[in-house]
């Protein structure tokens, strides 16, 4: 009989708040690789939380045998990796502003890549030749060498995903918990951090689960698949048996009632304005000390134009829209005119401000207020952070139409944080329409949704950019994510 690494009947959190919509059942048998699947907020993490013992369960506890490894601790052979924040831990909260503000100063006391992991070693089982061996075979697995004397804040997305397994992978753990893996990167990068995890598979060291929202990521080593469903863990199911009985993806999820409510909405604020060119930017460049982000660009965006902005991770796209919006003082050096106003001749970052909606990943990380879900949508409409404004009922009316476009109608008056990853990734892109801007900048605004909601979005987008005179400028890694709206593309590429 297979050995059972974690083993799961019936199970039961002991507070209300973590449990599920039934009773847990799971098993992870010897040599399986699991994908957990399900829509966004049926349940995935709770899931997850079970497995690893974050949750302790009533009456009978999750069963592990990690035999043939010395350690039977939990800590010691499950390594969780969410990368929701991977420069730092949930409250580090300087990410958000070293990449909004890039500055060109790096703080002496910033730990480099070396500095980084050669603590992590040295805590997760001491020095020993052994360690030594391994440690130097996952700095070759993972090409680590090249970036050992780079700062972290300077790493790319996937150099962090990188650092971050190579850390998880000292203490030699059972299993490797992944929570959507491929997000925000590119598919050259993706197509990397696959085989890296295929090898890491076939040498059998490491069982791998993979917490996916997109599911159609889910790699050829997989083996097995557990879909979260309304709060219901359903039975594991063979990879190829899985994907014959997955539903298809919806053609469309806004509804046409919906659609004709956006299309209808009023012009909004400068939707009369005269000036036709929204961006202006001549020979632009972004410097930070030795380090080129961009370089002599020109880029003319007029408005009613529909772009989508390209280009591998760490070519300068998030750069680029901090710059749109006011975030980064290299704007003001620079020949830049926004909204017919060239930048620096007395307009306020507020003045820029009122005019775009905004979201991002960055954003989404570093947004730790924990206030009902309708006030982080209300904020858009002052372009705050917190809400620090009594809001109108005609506001919260706003508000609530927004909601209920991204499928968000009962959660006004949920805590964001209480929310899942996806559910506060769409409240935030409601936060990024109330205001129904002149300029719509999203930047991976599909970020971590499930399919459903990935579909919901374009169709929002769709609709959004059907009116006259709305400009958009989109992010995105993935070109199946591209709405059928786009009539522009830029492309930056990396300088170095």
């Amino acid at each position: 009989m297979s050995q059972s690494v974690i083993h799961i009947q019936d199970g039961v959190p002991r507070k209300e708040e973590w449990r599920l919509g039934a009773p847990v059942s799971f098993t992870l048998l010897r040599g399986e690789h699991v994908a957990v699947t399900g829509l966004n907020g049926s349940g995935k993490s709770k899931l997850i939380d079970i497995l690893t013992g974050a949750h302790p369960l009533i009456r009978q506890e999750v069963a592990y045998d990690f035999s043939p490894s010395p350690s039977h601790l939990v800590s010691d052979n499950i390594q969780y990796i969410t990368f929701r924040d991977t420069y730092g831990g949930d409250n580090d909260r300087t990410y958000f502003l070293q990449q909004r503000w890039n500055q060109t100063e790096i703080d002496p006391e910033t730990p480099t890549v070396r500095q980084k992991l050669e603590d992590a070693f040295l805590l997760s089982g001491g020095d020993t030749p052994e360690r030594r061996a391994l440690q130097q075979r996952l700095y070759a697995l993972f090409g680590i060498a090249p970036l050992l004397d780079k700062y972290i804040i300077l790493l790319s997305s996937g150099e962090l995903r990188k650092f971050k397994l190579t850390s998880a992978l000292f203490k030699d753990p059972r299993v490797l918990i992944l929570d959507n893996p491929f997000i925000g990167l590119d598919a050259a990068t993706r197509d990397s951090l696959r085989r890296l995890l295929t090898t890491l598979a076939e040498e059998g060291r490491v069982q791998i689960i993979l917490v996916l929202s997109k599911n159609d990521d889910i790699p050829a080593f997989i083996t097995h698949v557990v879909e979260v469903r309304k709060g219901v863990v359903l039975p594991k199911l063979p990879l190829r048996e899985w994907q014959d009985r997955r539903p298809p993806v919806p053609a469309r999820v806004l509804s046409e009632e919906k659609e004709r409510q956006i299309l209808l909405l009023p012009t909004g604020q400068g939707g009369d304005r005269p000036e036709e060119t929204v961006i202006d930017m001549r020979h632009v460049s972004v410097r930070y000390g030795a380090r080129t982000i961009i370089s002599d660009l020109n880029w003319t965006v007029r408005r009613g134009e529909h772009w989508v902005l390209g280009g591998e991770n760490g070519s300068g796209k998030s750069t680029l829209l901090s710059i749109v919006c006011a975030d980064n003082p290299q704007g003001y050096a620079s020949d830049i005119r926004l909204f017919g106003h060239q930048r620096g001749t007395g307009e306020s970052i507020w003045d820029i401000k009122r005019h775009i909606g905004y979201v991002s990943p960055e954003m989404h990380r570093s947004y730790r207020h924990d206030i009902a879900a309708i006030r982080i949508v209300a904020s858009g409409l002052h372009d705050s952070i917190g809400l620090y404004v009594k809001s109108t009922e005609e506001d919260l009316e706003k508000c609530r139409f927004w909601m209920e476009v991204f499928r968000l109608k009962g959660m006004e008056e949920r805590s964001f944080l209480s929310l899942s990853s996806g559910e506060q990734r769409l409240v935030l892109l409601a936060r990024a329409f109330v205001k129904d801007p002149d300029l719509l900048i999203l930047d991976e605004p599909l970020h971590g949704l499930d399919n459903v909601n990935r579909r919901l979005v374009k169709d929002v987008i769709g609709a959004y950019a059907a009116r006259p005179r709305k400009t958009l400028i989109m992010v995105t890694h993935y070109e199946e994510e591209v709405p059928e709206c786009i009539d522009h593309r830029l492309r930056l590429t990396k300088q170095g």
